[in-house]
């Protein structure tokens, strides 16, 4: 299958096959949901979506990998992929032996991607060095636009839209901020664990709760009420902001819909399940079930093999 993914997307050189490969392992095993998703694309642009995961994925461990690295030598890791991807890609040097780097750089030329838009992928991810709290949303939404918004930037070359580009960037940007925006929710446990918390201070101080609050409660696998009506309310922002991303989709080539439609469909579900669990977010993870995904998977792909047949493509 990867094969014939690769032949449809012109991809000849056997090494750089085999980093898109690399980068298709990587999606598959820690991307589940995003990777059923992307089987819904045509096979043309699944191996530049496996590169972007890939490259994020690649600076996400060395943030948040449990292990005894210190700040210092992450900071050092992140500023070495960093350095590493400037090189091949603005200077054109290749730079040491690094398959995701080949692939994403291939990927970047192909769809004509902006070196700023790493770079301020780049950038958030710094902040996760140091940064543990968001005093307001502006904080939270500086942080968003590197790490998730620009993310649906990348991604928008690769779906093709039927509208100038600028037009629908808005709105894949907003997709990738609402499917952060659910990480936040669902995964607060786990971040605060890593002592570091996703959510606008100032509205959390609205309903009573602080740091202080958060650990208790992780502490004791409870939801306090106050804490329940300061998810209550973060989850009703997240919902608008699915809203807004909703609106680009029609925007996007047909063949694509099927792909950022199940995703949506997907990750908006989460927020169903968080809700249904009445916010017990320290009681238990919030996910979609296998047999849900397969079943709006299957949707999908009817859909996909349709656009496709109108496209003569397979």
């Amino acid at each position: 299958m990867i094969s014939s993914e690769l032949d449809a997307a012109g991809v000849r050189d056997e090494a750089l096959r085999q980093a898109y490969r690399e980068c298709r392992t990587l999606n598959a095993r820690h991307g589940k949901t995003f990777f059923l998703a992307t089987r819904l694309l045509s096979p043309s642009q699944r191996p530049a979506v496996h590169a972007l995961y890939g490259f994020a994925r690649r600076a996400d461990d060395v943030l948040d990998a449990f292990d005894p690295r210190s700040v210092n030598q992450r900071a050092d890791e992140l500023q070495a992929l960093s350095t590493a991807l400037f090189t091949r890609l603005v200077e054109k040097k290749h730079s040491g032996d690094d398959p995701v780097l080949d692939a994403v750089v291939d990927t970047a030329r192909n769809y004509r991607l902006d070196w700023q838009l790493f770079d301020d992928f780049l950038a958030s991810m710094r902040m996760d060095l140091t940064v543990t709290d968001y005093p307001d949303r502006a904080a939270l939404d500086r942080y968003m636009y590197g790490s998730a918004e620009v993310i649906g930037l990348q991604m928008l070359p690769v779906l093709g839209t039927v509208v100038p580009r600028e037009e629908a960037a808005p709105y894949a940007a907003d997709l990738g901020k609402a499917f952060q925006l659910t990480n936040f929710l669902r995964d607060i446990d786990e971040d605060l664990t890593r002592g570091r918390v996703y959510l606008p201070a100032d509205e959390l101080a609205g309903h009573g709760v602080d740091r202080e609050m958060l650990t208790w409660c992780q502490q004791n696998r409870r939801t306090e009420p106050r804490l329940r009506a300061a998810l209550a309310e973060q989850h009703a922002q997240t919902r608008r902001v699915y809203r807004r991303a909703e609106k680009g989709i029609a925007m996007l080539q047909p063949r694509s819909r099927p792909c950022v439609n199940a995703a949506m469909t997907l990750y908006s579900e989460i927020l169903d399940r968080i809700e249904a669990m009445d916010f017990a977010v320290f009681a238990r993870r919030a996910t979609v079930s296998t047999s849900r995904r397969l079943q709006v998977a299957s949707i999908g792909l009817a859909r996909a093999l349709r656009a496709r047949a109108r496209r003569q493509e397979v």
